[in-house]
């Protein structure tokens, strides 16, 4: 079984959502279904009655998903490390050198990315390019709109985004 790289942070927000799917929603969507089959015991035809199925399938299909890689973490705890080589778990400032632009990212499994919240996979291409890097280095990276060079201007360990 291949394990899923992840930080604890990560592995307790999927079990979080884990419970809640299991404890909350199935209670709820199981309590419209009822619902539904009170109002209209003709099923094929009661739209609500789908509408709650369809809503049934999709909560469990998350649930076997969040399963399956809560079963294959690789739970890594960041807090421990340190230095100024990017590793998994890092955060990592970085300056686009064309534009000036400055952004941080924490290198995450490729579950709990979400690069809305400044976290992308370890898998993706810039965190590649970063790996194994330090502090004042440039690396480039080549994007759909050609190579990117960025300068890394900290690495730092730190729990906060």
């Amino acid at each position: 079984m291949e394990k899923l790289p992840m930080t604890s942070e990560g592995f307790a927000t999927h079990r979080d959502e884990l419970g809640h799917r299991l404890q909350v929603e199935r209670s709820r969507i199981v309590e419209r279904i009822r619902e539904a089959i009170a109002d209209d015991p003709n099923l094929p035809e009661n739209a609500d009655y789908q509408a709650a199925k369809s809503e049934q399938d999709v909560n469990d299909a998350r649930i076997a998903e969040l399963q399956n890689k809560l079963a294959r973490a690789e739970v890594i705890e960041v807090s421990g490390l340190s230095g100024n080589t990017v590793k998994f778990g890092a955060r990592v400032s970085i300056v686009d050198e064309d534009t000036g632009e400055r952004r941080r990212w924490q290198i995450v499994g490729v579950p709990e990315a979400d690069v809305r919240r400044g976290k992308i996979s370890v898998s993706a291409p810039l965190a590649r390019a970063l790996i194994g890097k330090s502090k004042n280095t440039t690396v480039e990276v080549i994007t759909p709109g050609g190579v990117k060079a960025y300068k890394i201007t900290d690495v730092d360990w730190s729990s906060s985004s």
